[in-house]
């Protein structure tokens, strides 16, 4: 199934933007930009990923609401 098809994991029904490398649990992988975003807002943001749609969408995301000070990784392919 190609990245165009996917669903976001949480919600099933928005676009994939970023990929979780390292997941808690294996069913939550593909995360879409209001998902992501709730994620970061909660304090729990994906620390190793991989943007999908070639854009930086996460990465933004990151810069805007993330308050905590720790490392992120960019997933290269």
């Amino acid at each position: 199934m190609g990245a165009h098809r996917r669903k976001c994991d949480w919600c099933g029904s928005g676009t994939p933007i970023v990929r979780d490398m390292e997941p808690v649990n294996s069913r939550y992988q593909y995360w879409c930009e209001e998902c992501a975003r709730a994620l970061i807002i909660k304090g729990d943001p994906i620390e190793t990923y991989r943007e999908l749609e070639g854009e930086p969408i996460y990465g933004r995301l990151l810069d805007e609401h993330c308050t905590l000070k720790r490392f992120y990784s960019f997933a290269r392919a």
